[in-house]
């Protein structure tokens, strides 16, 4: 195959956020050893009851929303998901205020705004923030603070279609959770096959804080919480 010759003006610089996620991401794939599991969540309730919700409360609240504030209660009862280590790498120091990021696509690059406090918010409240900080985002106008604390990251492709993929954990964070698109799926139910709402979700994890089975054990719980979504949303 022949190679096609480089020229200035096939050349374009790297913008500052390019490199410094760039340096980011491969500082974490060198340095931090990962596990990987995917499970697939039943969405068929959560789908039925977010429109229902949303005129509820008048407010737009996206299964983002959803998964954000399962992740932020699974955080609250696996605790390790909120762990860093130490500088001296000797310690496990949990952080007291749990913040969950979400990803961007911005139009300066990929950017993960923080949901801040998301264990003492409830699911409007998240769906409140998330809807500031992606306004914020696609505006340019996030803050360093807006960028600062998160444990858990939530990552999703399925807008283009995506069925499935693994992410790459942020330096600092614990995890990241990679989502792909929901799709109608034929599952068996008591002896029948019946059409239902499937989604992929795949948990990298800092396995220098937790260990595969702790993992598993999280991101269950968290897909407990979005099959059975009133566990979420509360009588409203």
């Amino acid at each position: 195959m022949q190679s096609v010759p480089s020229s200035p003006q096939n050349k374009r610089p790297l913008t500052r956020i390019q490199r410094l996620i760039g340096r980011y991401m491969l500082d974490s794939k060198h340095n931090k050893p990962s596990c990987y599991i995917e499970c697939r969540a039943d969405l068929t309730d959560l789908v039925k009851i977010r429109k229902q919700y949303c005129r509820a409360v008048s407010l737009r609240v996206s299964t983002n929303d959803f998964i954000i504030c399962a992740i932020a209660r699974a955080i609250e009862k696996y605790p390790l998901m909120a762990s860093r280590i130490t500088k001296d790498g000797k310690h496990l120091q949990i952080t007291e205020d749990i913040g969950v990021g979400f990803a961007v696509a911005a139009p300066q690059g990929l950017v993960v705004p923080i949901v801040k406090k998301s264990t003492r918010a409830g699911l409007f409240e998240i769906a409140t923030e998330s809807e500031q900080l992606l306004a914020k985002a696609r505006s340019n106008r996030l803050m360093p603070d807006d960028f600062d604390g998160a444990n858990i990251v939530l990552s999703g492709l399925g807008m283009f279609g995506i069925s499935s993929f693994i992410a790459i954990s942020p330096p600092l964070a614990c995890g990241i959770i990679a989502i792909g698109r929901i799709e109608d799926t034929a599952v068996p139910v008591d002896n029948e096959i019946v059409k239902r709402k499937i989604m992929s979700m795949t948990l990298t994890a800092d396995q220098r804080i937790v260990n595969e089975f702790y993992a598993a054990a999280f991101l269950r719980y968290v897909i407990e919480q979005l099959e059975s979504p009133k566990t979420l949303t509360g009588d409203f």
